[in-house]
């Protein structure tokens, strides 16, 4: 059963397709509100290079998830922020939640942004995705059975992407979590390497962690042909991110959920047993 209060919100998920944003929306479908999912390809097209689909897009709609693609810290971001904010509260938007990046600065100032937008708002700031040895750059690095990446010792406490997914999907619909800033991360700090290791453990592979440079590291995503806004991201992310101040862990899943966060190692069990890990030679 739904409730009227659900069938006249209208939320619009920006990234409906990404590994957040998808989540979101079906987390929110399934509980009877109602959805407009953001992407280009969408019925109603959204696409954060093209200003004139937001006005259709935010026609009509009561909140917004705010993820932007590819990331807060890339040049210009801000500037897109707030343009975008200005856009919803023109169309009457009420409230928006906001995926940022823990321990970006660029983060920071978009979140400032958003917090000055006049809209209700609340930020899901969070560690590295856990999802991204799965859904992201290293799936594949994962499935060769080698992992070649920098800072290999520095801890990271990897945050499970259906914890952002629950704290955000509470956030569009309860208007509790207005005004609050939930850092989310896993339980623990793990260093890539142990993370690799614990892949290797769940899917019962060999899969080895290479440590290398940033310049090694950037010619390999070069080889691999990934974008080159991906690969200014990750060389981003590994040469100033991921220095080790953002090892500690934070509460944020257990002030909006009331429960502790996903472990990795949960992850890694889930995941291989889906068979995304297994190479297709086998």
């Amino acid at each position: 059963m739904t409730n009227n209060a659900s069938d006249q919100q209208l939320s619009l998920i920006t990234g409906a397709t990404g590994k957040t944003g998808g989540r979101v929306a079906a987390l929110l479908e399934a509980g009877g509100h109602r959805v407009r999912r953001g992407s280009r390809t969408a019925a109603i097209p959204f696409d954060w290079t093209d200003r004139d689909t937001w006005a259709p897009a935010l026609t009509g709609v009561d909140s917004v998830y705010l993820a932007f693609q590819p990331d807060l810290a890339v040049p210009g971001a801000p500037d897109v922020i707030r343009a975008f904010t200005a856009a919803a509260r023109a169309a009457g938007v009420g409230s928006v939640v906001l995926l940022s990046g823990r321990g970006e600065p660029e983060a920071l100032e978009c979140e400032a942004i958003v917090r000055d937008s006049g809209l209700r708002w609340t930020i899901v700031r969070c560690s590295f995705f856990a999802h991204n040895f799965s859904e992201g750059a290293f799936l594949d690095d994962v499935l060769a059975g080698t992992v070649a990446l920098p800072n290999g010792e520095v801890g990271e406490p990897f945050v499970h992407v259906d914890d952002i997914a629950e704290v955000a999907a509470a956030a569009l619909t309860d208007p509790r979590h207005a005004g609050e800033l939930y850092e989310l991360t896993g339980p623990r700090a793990l260093t890539f390497a142990e993370a690799v290791g614990e892949i290797a453990e769940a899917t019962g592979r060999d899969i080895a962690f290479v440590p290398v440079t940033r310049p090694e590291f950037v010619a390999a995503l070069t080889e691999y042909q990934l974008p080159q806004d991906v690969i200014t991201l990750l060389d981003y992310l590994f040469g100033t991110v991921l220095d080790g101040r953002n090892t500690p862990t934070a509460d944020g899943v257990q002030r909006a959920l009331g429960r502790a966060p996903r472990d990795f190692a949960r992850y890694a069990k889930e995941t291989a047993a889906t068979g995304v890990w297994t190479p297709l030679d086998n």
